[in-house]
């Protein structure tokens, strides 16, 4: 295990391996601060980036960051590893790669270069640029990055911001999922998915709600795909009873115990995009999976100890997490960029960083990624913070971001964004819902002639007879 040193201002700074090099260059953060593994002062922290930035690519193939006996993350990422692709750029240090990512950022056929190129790098090749990057950095190469997939809509087209539609509701009451949905459909959200957090678990619940938002797309035709968040299993059992699946969904992280915790491994996810896939709904594409991740979960579950028994920052085990998440081709991820809470990242300015580097590392890394722009009220936070990130990601080309009714998730308790968030952003920044959904509302009349939603009331709007499955009417 390599020992790194870097003089800076007239002081010499030893970090004892390389992650415990990454953690020092990690811009500030709380959860790291918690971890015990952060940057002392802002003078380690810019030594700690400037050795990283003379760390060769090579040597994160050889000094893992979890071992690869006891983690199958790992496993994973060494097993898989492209080395045809990480060919052009195998020579570079970290900061080589940054020059040369921002270099083809701003070059010919950058999108074609990049995706080609990053499927040769590993999580932590990515997540070590990413430290020594400004947020521009991050926006201008996220921006050249092209992604895409489809299941019954088309996710990451450029030009496009795509939405999901978060009709939560503390006690799964139909009539309040039914209404919520109205309002989200009425302003033109809803286009990369429709998705519920149930409230319980419940495979009968689950059920219901499914068929409930079955029901809504079929009658009124509409182009979305919908998806309940429960569990792999849940939702695998519920393929095998006929329930109307679209997608299948799992939060993961970036450790085999962290994922323990989420009660998955490798395997059961592989059994959940298999049942999705023999399905066969989609219209326009097969890509069935749903992942959530969020900085701060491995250490959260008490599993954030790398080689050594050296805690790993936050920030390198969530774009491990990308890792699972590219293995299965998915339609969707997101990172919850702030729902964890103060605790890992404690302001505004820590979450507007963390969302443009967890979307910068996703994408990176061959990811439709998308990010749930957000925070708990006991974060140093507040809806301004929110407006500057999103603005910013709308600029970088996320694919996807979530919205809730009032940007309030009163189920969950915390803070989002809003339908009205998401035409702000497409308004100001030119951006266009995805082609299928904005087809579909320019057929039902909601489209003026420059694209834009048109004011209705719901008593006039084509989809006023929207109902729950007993039939009674909004």
């Amino acid at each position: 295990m390599s020992t790194y040193r870097q003089m800076l201002g007239g002081t010499t700074f030893t970090f004892g391996s390389l992650i415990d090099l990454l953690a020092k260059a990690t811009p500030r953060r709380s959860g790291d601060e918690l971890a015990g593994c952060a940057a002392e002062t802002d003078l380690e922290r810019a030594a700690a980036q400037w050795a990283l930035a003379d760390v060769s690519l090579t040597t994160f193939l050889e000094d893992l960051v979890v071992p690869y006996e006891t983690d199958e993350v790992t496993r994973l990422i060494i097993d898989t590893h492209d080395r045809s692709a990480f060919a052009p750029v195998a020579d570079l240090t970290v900061g080589g790669l940054r020059d040369w990512l921002l270099a083809t950022a701003s070059g010919p056929n950058a999108a074609e270069r990049l995706r080609t190129v990053g499927a040769g790098l590993t999580p932590e090749m990515v997540a070590a640029v990413s430290k020594l990057m400004r947020n521009q950095d991050l926006i201008a190469v996220a921006k050249a990055t092209s992604v895409t997939s489809a299941f019954r809509t088309t996710i990451g087209a450029p030009g496009t911001l795509t939405t999901r539609l978060q009709p939560n509701h503390p006690t799964d009451d139909p009539m309040g999922i039914a209404a919520a949905t109205l309002d989200g459909l009425l302003l033109g959200c809803g286009d990369a998915v429709i998705g519920i957090n149930p409230a319980t678990d419940s495979p009968q619940a689950t059920s219901d709600l499914l068929y409930l938002l079955d029901e809504i797309r079929t009658r009124y035709d509409i182009p979305v795909q919908s998806c309940v968040l429960s569990h792999v299993t849940t939702t695998i059992g519920l393929i095998e009873a006929g329930a109307p699946v679209d997608l299948v969904f799992q939060s993961i992280a970036g450790t085999e115990g962290a994922n323990r915790g989420f009660g998955v491994d490798i395997a059961v996810l592989r059994e959940g995009n298999e049942a999705g896939r023999s399905l066969q709904r989609g219209t326009v594409g097969d890509n069935v999976m749903y992942f959530e991740t969020g900085q701060g979960s491995a250490l959260s579950a008490g599993a954030h100890i790398g080689t050594g028994g050296r805690p790993v920052d936050q920030q390198t085990l969530e774009t491990r997490a990308y890792a699972i998440a590219r293995e299965f081709d998915p339609l969707l991820v997101n990172t919850v960029v702030g729902f964890i809470g103060p605790e890992y990242l404690f302001d505004g300015k820590q979450i507007i960083r963390a969302g443009l580097e967890d979307h910068f590392c996703g994408k990176l890394l061959g990811l439709p990624m998308g990010v749930d722009v957000c925070y708990t009220n006991h974060a140093e936070a507040d809806q301004d913070d929110m407006d500057t990130l999103l603005t910013l990601l709308g600029a970088a080309g996320v694919p996807f971001v979530i919205t809730v009714p009032g940007a309030d998730d009163v189920m969950l308790g915390y803070q989002s964004l809003s339908f009205h968030d998401a035409l702000y952003a497409r308004r100001v920044l030119g951006l266009k819902p995805a082609p299928e959904f904005e087809a579909w509302l320019g057929v039902v009349g909601m489209l003026d002639d420059t694209g834009r939603i048109l004011d209705l009331a719901p008593e006039a709007s084509p989809l006023r007879a929207l109902t729950d499955r007993s039939g009674a009417h909004l």
